[in-house]
């Protein structure tokens, strides 16, 4: 099958690998009807984080070939969507919401790729949903975007308690944080201030459901959100970068006893710094987002028609042409772009 590898930084290439067989008996293979390129991606692609003809990709949605003796809610032929994060969802951690730390707990991207044709998705039955019957092609994208981007924001907007009443400020205008500005007008957000230099992700955080757009960056934009909310800041803040000025930025924009939901993967050299963390009384409640708790009510919402996430992808290309697809997003020509399989 194919698969795309990320050789070495900025070095991506399309090669065969071979097809997936059943490992475990709780193991499925799907064939996978799309997949993309996430914005942790490039941390890799840019040398953050060492590749050697690595199998890249993590976020997907396909068609269920094959099942273990042990999978009891698939069955073959289900139309499915993943979590970028494997978890049995059974065990006391999973039962409690955060099947990203589940006691199996894998990372798809780690191990299986997903950037090629099929997947073997080990714990079928804890990480892959089925939606209600085969979806039409127009919701495909949006399904795709549940199995991380949209259920990642979704938990960064619940984790800084966005609902009615609130304001609520987004840091970063990549997917992750224009998921966060969608989920916040779901969960009934009064305003929501989208932090954003780019018009066309401007545009799109306005029809996700933005209510003011915020140009400035570190003091300044912090000034700016004081300036918007009476001087107090904003109820709940979501960071949706994970560098060391997206973080003191949602510090100070956040008002005290609000929430910050963060889910930007930090690296090395982030650090919040004791002194201004126990002054600014506020609570923190972030991390690797638990995707699967969410899944259910993503896909219905989604297959209802309600809302529609699969706009943040703005480039699509066949998945032979993945490197092109790498470059448009590190160059910030694409905000998430879609390979087609």
């Amino acid at each position: 099958m194919r698969q795309v590898f990320m050789n070495a930084p900025r070095d991506v290439s399309v090669g065969e690998r071979d097809d997936p067989k059943i490992v475990e008996p709780t193991d499925a293979i799907i064939r996978l009807t799309a997949t993309c390129i996430c914005g942790s991606d490039l941390w890799p692609y840019r040398g953050v984080e060492d590749v050697d003809h690595t199998p890249m990709g993590h976020e997907y949605v396909g068609v269920v070939e094959e099942i273990g003796d042990e999978v009891k809610t698939l069955k073959v032929g289900d139309f499915v969507v993943g979590s970028f994060v494997i978890s049995d969802n059974s065990c006391e951690i999973c039962q409690a919401g955060y099947q990203s730390r589940c006691f199996h707990a894998e990372f798809v991207s780690a191990t299986i790729g997903t950037q090629a044709d099929k997947a073997r998705i080990p714990f079928a039955d804890g990480t892959l949903v089925a939606t209600p019957g085969q979806p039409d092609a127009e919701l495909i994208p949006s399904l795709l975007a549940a199995s991380d981007v949209l259920g990642t924001g979704w938990f960064a907007a619940v984790a800084a308690a966005a609902g009615p009443d609130k304001t609520v400020a987004v840091v970063g205008d990549g997917a992750v944080g224009l998921m966060g500005v969608l989920a916040a007008k779901q969960l009934g957000a009064e305003r929501i201030i989208a932090m954003s230099r780019h018009a066309d992700r401007q545009a799109l955080a306005r029809e996700f459901g933005a209510t003011d757009i915020v140009a400035e960056r570190g003091d300044e934009g912090v000034a700016k959100i004081k300036e918007l909310t009476d001087g107090l800041g904003a109820h709940s803040v979501i960071e949706a970068v994970g560098t060391q000025e997206s973080f003191l930025q949602a510090f100070g924009a956040t008002r005290p006893g609000g929430h910050i939901g963060f889910v930007g993967v930090a690296h090395e050299g982030v650090s919040i710094p004791a002194d201004e963390l126990f002054f600014a009384e506020v609570h923190l409640h972030g991390g690797p987002a638990p995707v699967r708790r969410f899944l259910p009510e993503l896909i219905q919402l989604i297959w209802d028609r309600k809302i529609n996430p699969g706009k943040v992808f703005d480039l699509t290309l066949p998945l032979e042409q993945a490197a092109e697809g790498y470059t448009a997003m590190d160059e910030r020509r694409a905000i998430k772009m879609l390979l087609e399989l």
